[in-house]
């Protein structure tokens, strides 16, 4: 049957026509589509209950694989630098050690204020008051609050302040005010806090 044979009958088939006991003697270009539209429904109900499933598994294997493979590059490059790492936890604990011995234990923080006290006197400052506060827990170590008081000239100020810094154990200046107290404005008062630190090994 030609082309033009097939398109005519083609035109001259009605669907109501169709009998499904007797597909055989349906016209070639009906067969045609229906086997074009069974095809298509195969196609796509194999996609739907066996492709789509292997695409998302796929999905998720891949999102493990980038998981896994970020794991093992971090944990190949902590491998690469081991040596580093532990000359620098090394040196940590060195810088450690040598800060927990500028901290005073309990039984050195008399000689502490005496001191700070010499300290302000070779300033030529007049101390006022120096006067240890309750001491504060903290993590690992304990602060020690002293409340200072001295009168002087500011450059004496400066010159207490700059050596306390220097002094060999950790002491620290916080919460500083100054007011004048003479008329000429020279003399000046300076309450300030120091914060010295005990190590709390083993407490």
């Amino acid at each position: 049957m030609s082309l033009a044979d097939s398109l005519k009958s083609l035109n001259e088939f009605d669907v109501n026509d169709l009998d499904l006991n007797n597909a055989g003697i349906w016209p070639t270009p009906v067969k045609v589509i229906v086997a074009l539209i069974v095809f298509g429904l195969i196609v796509g109900g194999g996609y739907w209950f066996f492709v789509k499933d292997q695409y998302a598994q796929l999905e998720r294997v891949q999102k493990t694989e980038q998981e896994l493979r970020k794991k093992y590059e971090e944990k190949a490059y902590q491998v690469a630098n081991l040596d580093v790492f532990k000359a620098q936890m090394a040196e940590m604990e060195e810088t450690f050690g040598a800060l927990v011995r500028q901290l005073p234990s309990e039984t050195e923080v008399p000689g502490l204020l005496e001191d700070i006290t010499n300290t302000a006197l070779g300033s030529g400052l007049s101390l006022q008051e120096i006067k240890l506060q309750p001491e504060q827990q903290r993590d690992f170590y304990a602060e020690l609050p002293i409340n200072i008081r001295v009168a002087g000239t500011y450059h004496e100020l400066a010159s207490f302040v700059s050596s306390v810094a220097s002094l060999p154990r950790i002491v620290t200046l916080h919460d500083l005010t100054i007011k004048p107290t003479g008329g000429d404005g020279e003399q000046l008062d300076m309450q300030v806090v120091a914060r010295t630190y005990r190590y709390r090994a083993g407490e």
